[in-house]
């Protein structure tokens, strides 16, 4: 199967301009596309992994991946997807975040003898002529047409501020500048980018003629990446210092029944026949797919080696057997204790398993912890140093997150 064809089987084509040019573009390896990042964190997450193992997929068939890190649009903010305005980001701030998804990114593509290319939209966009902007692009644009796009339609009832409101005409200007310097022909994204991604095939046919606009492809990516990533705590980060491996590997574990199937076909690079075979899976069968699942994007994003601790570590608390010390783990001190014990409240917040002590209340007064097996109903609950000693207390806090907890 060739890869259009193998995008197409795992779901992860949505819409397309030019298909016929697209699939013989991809499957001949002449593509060379761009996805964008807009440096919000300092960390990706895993609503932008959809898009890291597609670039991968497409590099491995011989198309030529550019990594466009926004750190220009990102003096702006994309108001897609949103219902308030982003927050403001210092240069700096911006900078940093950029350097961060360098490094990320390295794990999934190859960036070594030209295979790959790394931009940063800061190096065109804070160069252009406000005036000459307005003249050279604004001119190509309706407004009315901006103001039928999906990604302004949902902003307008409270309000969509001047400054988002140019950055469909960046992201547009991206591409045309792309297109120009570095032959990129094709751009991907999420189903709430089409209107900004057709802007930017429209840009280059008016600026260029027919002609350009010709070799100019949109190709959309199904909107399943923007679901993922986020939990009850916030997002599910590719960073390790942010989101451990163990937790990585914990969040697909524990991802619904109705999805797992869905996932191994989008994110792994397992063969399609391999997948095929599990879409007969029901029932207990399901979790050992979400095993599967679960080691195979946290050995991508993390190494095997730690995949496999995080597997033992998961094992470990299921019943299955395995090392304990892979588990995320506190180490207490001696000065964690009062009179030789450990409230419940301090230990939630001494493991970072809990912000503040107002929270851990919260927690503990809902039934939400539970200590070695046992629920902890008493907010006044203590335990003796000497429980922490060797392996230590496994802690849980809700359904899905485990740790221990050991004396030094």
């Amino acid at each position: 199967m060739k890869v259009y064809e193998e995008l197409q089987a795992r779901g992860l084509i949505a819409q397309v301009t030019n298909e016929e040019e697209i699939r013989e573009m991809v499957n001949n390896g002449k593509a060379t596309f761009y996805i964008g990042f807009d440096p919000t964190a300092d960390s990706l997450h895993v609503g932008h992994f959809m898009a890291l193992c597609l670039m991968k997929r497409l590099q491995m068939a011989g198309n030529k991946p550019i990594a466009l890190i926004g750190g220009g649009t990102g003096m702006v903010g994309d108001p897609s997807g949103r219902t308030d305005m982003r927050s403001m980001m210092t240069v700096e701030t911006i900078q940093h975040n950029c350097d961060c998804f360098k490094k990320q990114m390295e794990r999934f593509i190859d960036f070594s003898d030209g295979k790959a290319l790394m931009l940063n939209n800061a190096d065109w966009l804070m160069q252009l002529n406000y005036i000459e902007l307005l003249r050279e692009v604004g001119a190509c644009f309706s407004v009315n047409n901006m103001l039928r796009a999906e990604c302004y339609k949902q902003r307008m009832e409270k309000g969509l501020s001047f400054l988002e409101f140019n950055y469909m005409i960046m992201q547009s200007y991206d591409f045309y500048y792309m297109f120009q310097h570095y032959g990129c022909n094709m751009q991907f994204g999420g189903n709430d980018q089409w209107s900004n991604m057709l802007g930017g095939t429209e840009l280059i046919r008016r600026k260029l003629g027919k002609d350009a606009h010709a070799m100019t492809i949109t190709l959309l990516l199904n909107s399943e990446g923007k679901k993922m990533g986020k939990t009850a705590a916030g997002a599910v980060w590719l960073d390790p210092n942010k989101t451990s491996p163990y937790d990585f590997y914990q969040y697909w574990r524990n991802i619904d029944d109705a999805d797992v199937l869905k996932c191994i076909r989008m994110l792994t690079f397992l063969p399609l026949e391999q997948i095929d075979e599990m879409d007969k899976w029901e029932g207990s069968q399901l979790n050992r797919a979400k095993e599967i699942l679960a080691y195979e994007l946290t050995a991508l994003v993390h190494g095997k080696e730690e995949a496999e601790k995080a597997q033992d570590a998961a094992k470990a608390l299921f019943g299955g057997g395995g090392n304990k010390e892979n588990m995320p783990t506190s180490t207490l001190q001696e000065k964690d204790f009062e009179d030789g014990q450990i409230s419940a409240i301090s230990l939630l917040v001494s493991c970072g398993l809990a912000p503040s002590r107002g929270e851990a209340r919260r927690l503990i007064q809902q039934g939400g912890v539970v200590v070695n097996d046992e629920k902890v109903t008493d907010i006044d609950q203590k335990w003796g140093a000497e429980a922490f000693r060797g392996e230590g207390v496994i802690i849980r806090k809700g359904k899905k997150v485990f740790h221990r907890a050991v004396l030094q």
